[in-house]
């Protein structure tokens, strides 16, 4: 599922800017469905333009209540009556999604006998100081079984004593969700912790759910500002 919002607040219409001959939306839906790893592929969007691209790409696209407030709400509507088991949630500003993060993602679940998991998403180490800082940045630290502790637009972990040693990592905002908690989740209301730092995956942290955070090499590009458009134009290939 690619929730799909017009209306961005950091970069509105994003999702329909031109990347190398076709909207953002479509490139990342493409590459989604390249991977081969999926039952079905779908965009989930608020917005008609984005609705009737996705349609006269040939892609298939659900049409979803404006007022959500997050992807996984929006998720969560299209697949309530759906027989699913694993969900996959690819954000729709992601266009470099690659197979094997999303492979990662999945096979937490194969593994997962006890069906201790609730979901399962993707973090990469990150060393440039800037990057670090960055507010755009969510950053997460994890326990000894890289369960998430705690997701922040603050570093984390904080270098009280200056060294070489500390491991930053990005949260890429790919989850896996089992269905019950996707489902659990749009019933929850927005506790204080998510509400300050405006992250949808510390909702789940504070009801409790497990999320298990599988590391990646993979970068790619998000586009979240004009400038990361000008970017992921520059790395198409």
């Amino acid at each position: 599922m690619i929730p799909a919002r017009y209306a961005a607040s950091r970069f509105p219409a994003k999702l329909m800017q031109d990347l190398s001959g076709k909207p953002v939306i479509v490139r990342t839906y493409e590459a989604a469905v390249r991977t081969g790893l999926f039952d079905e592929v779908y965009v989930v969007t608020d917005s008609e333009v984005i609705y009737q691209t996705i349609e006269d790409e040939g892609g298939k696209v659900l049409m979803s209540k404006k007022e959500h407030d997050c992807g996984s709400d929006r998720i969560a509507e299209a697949v309530a009556d759906m027989e699913v088991d694993i969900i996959v949630n690819v954000q729709g500003d992601e266009p470099f999604t690659d197979r094997e993060s999303l492979a990662g993602v999945i096979e937490v679940f194969k593994s997962d006998t006890e069906k201790e998991i609730d979901l399962a998403s993707l973090m990469v180490r990150i060393g440039d100081e800037e990057e670090i800082k960055n507010p755009n940045t969510v950053k997460v630290i994890v326990d000894n079984r890289n369960f998430a502790l705690y997701f922040s637009r603050s570093p984390i972990p904080y270098p009280r004593a200056k060294d070489d040693y500390t491991i930053y990592y990005k949260h890429k905002g790919i989850y896996a969700f089992r269905k019950r908690a996707l489902m659990d989740f749009q019933h929850l209301p927005m506790l204080q912790l998510e509400a300050t730092e405006k992250i949808e995956a510390i909702r789940y942290l504070e009801y409790g759910k497990k999320i298990k955070m599988v590391e990646t090499i993979v970068t790619g590009i998000e586009i979240d500002t004009p400038e990361d458009l000008e970017r992921a134009k520059a790395a198409w290939k």
